[in-house]
């Protein structure tokens, strides 16, 4: 069995534990699940088809599978791992190109644990030009998932899309309504169903949400011409950059952009822009930069919690907010993004993840910015430096480290509710996994700002903009001369 005493042991895995996927995300969560579960070392399995860290793995006791999980081999290939011997197995799936759907399936299947960071399909969706672009979205990939949760309710825990964000910026949401209603002087109960989170939301007077970011890690060095670098999957970035703009649709919207699309079934709480979100700027607020721009990236936090917090009145949309990613990434990744839509979207040859000691310098600060109430805007979230998160555990940088802890809550939880179903982080204890958490995210802070997106313009050049409501999404956009 695998403890460290000078850290609390959150729970025992009593089956296998495979690990799909050895990348950054990978390399940092491992530690975590060594520091805070029992196990049988023997029974941990990772897969990855780069056989770098083979060796390292070996020489820790951990076995190594040196394959690519796919669509045609990933039922003979798991199978065995997942079952072998007695208890319940966990699968950790922090890879790309496997579907996360049919994962699901088949762990749920065995009565084995899930979890994952993002719903990923198999390989080549992302890049297909037979797909359209509402096919390409996160939207319609959430929905694959969400039709599996209404088909077939209950049964073995798959935990959906925890990592940092999506995942913890669900639970960051909640915290930072429940500090605006006390700050509105709304003395209320924390609520214990999504209508009552919806109705709170609705009578707190919030219009929506920015899952707002700004990632100030340096490099020691210079990133050379024709590499992507970043302080995360470059893979995953360069997936999700190039897929449509997405964003939970607000009821308070009163404008459009011109080539924005609904989609015709489903949950109905979000639009895409035909357009790739790296290629989207918005303007945001992050407590140390102040105003900024942030590239509205797809994410699915911004479909789940808008979806979450949708109140209906019967099949009447009464109230939703508006919810969407506006992240400025480390300055390598924002000019290795600059180097690769000049060059027509053709992807870099070398793309690079900065390791811990690749980096000289830098926080990431990340949380949610709730805006268009009575205290105008309020962002909560975590300042993690690079420097506390070498302190705190090997192998992370700032961004790993949001990821991989909330990855670890995520599994806490699923062991604590082992027959919950398929979950999106929205649907679980907020307060829970946050305990679980909170130890490794540097200070988690909230901060009130009279900022506002009229705010901080040259005035030097014509805009259509409406000063009636600041908050609204004409305001945010970046708009492109035309």
């Amino acid at each position: 069995m695998s403890t460290i005493p000078s850290w609390p042991i959150h729970g025992t895995i009593t089956g296998p534990i495979v690990m799909i996927g050895y990348g950054s995300i990978g390399q940092g969560t491992l530690p975590l699940i060594e520091r805070h579960f029992r196990f049988e070392r023997s029974r941990l399995v990772v897969i990855d088809p780069d056989d770098t860290h083979k060796a390292s793995l070996e020489a820790r006791g951990i076995r190594f599978v040196n394959e690519a999980v796919t669509r045609d081999n990933y039922r003979a290939l798991l199978t065995p791992l997942l079952t072998e011997g007695d208890g319940q197995g966990f699968c950790v799936n922090l890879s790309v190109d496997t579907s996360s759907l049919d994962l699901m399936r088949l762990t749920r299947e065995l009565g084995v644990l899930y979890i994952d960071t993002v719903v990923e399909p198999w390989l080549g969706f992302y890049f297909d030009p037979t797909v359209s672009n509402a096919e390409r979205t996160n939207y319609a990939l959430r929905e694959t998932v969400r039709r599996e949760r209404l088909a077939n309710p209950g049964g073995t825990t798959a935990v959906s899309c925890c990592g940092a964000n999506p995942g913890m910026v669900s639970w960051f949401a909640k915290k930072a309504l429940l500090d605006v209603a006390e700050a509105v002087g709304l003395k209320v109960d924390q609520p214990s169903s999504r209508a009552e989170w919806a109705r709170l939301m609705q009578q707190v007077g919030v219009k929506g949400i920015h899952i707002a970011e700004r990632d100030t890690q340096v490099a020691k060095k210079p990133k050379p011409l024709g590499t992507f670098w970043n302080t995360w999957s470059v893979e995953g970035f360069l997936a999700e950059g190039l897929q449509p703009a997405e964003l939970g649709w607000g009821t308070h919207e009163r404008w459009r952009p011109h080539n924005a699309f609904s989609h015709d079934s489903g949950c109905q709480a979000a639009i895409y822009l035909n357009q790739p979100g790296a290629a989207t700027k918005v303007r945001s607020w992050c407590p140390t930069p102040g105003p900024q721009f942030g590239f509205l990236v797809t994410h699915n936090e911004a479909i789940s919690i808008a979806d979450y917090f949708t109140l209906r009145d019967g099949e009447t949309v009464v109230y939703r907010p508006t919810c969407h990613y506006a992240y400025h990434p480390c300055n390598d990744a924002v000019l290795s993004l600059n180097e690769l839509f000049g060059a027509a979207a053709e992807v870099q040859k070398t793309l690079h993840v900065l390791t811990e000691d690749e980096i000289l310098t830098g926080c990431d600060e990340l949380g949610v910015l709730l805006y268009g109430h009575g205290r105008n805007a309020y962002w909560y979230g975590s300042q993690l430096s690079v420097e506390e998160a070498r302190q705190l555990a090997p192998a992370q940088s700032a961004t790993g480290l949001q990821v991989t802890s909330a990855v670890l809550a995520g599994m806490v939880w699923a062991l604590e509710n082992p027959e919950a179903g398929i979950v999106e982080t929205d649907d679980m204890d907020f307060r829970r996994c946050l305990e679980v958490q909170m130890p490794y995210l540097g200070p988690v802070k909230g901060y009130f700002t009279d900022w506002t997106p009229l705010q901080n313009r040259p005035g030097l050049f014509p805009e259509d903009l409406d000063t009636s409501d600041p908050w609204q999404f004409r305001n945010v956009l970046v708009h492109e001369p035309r």
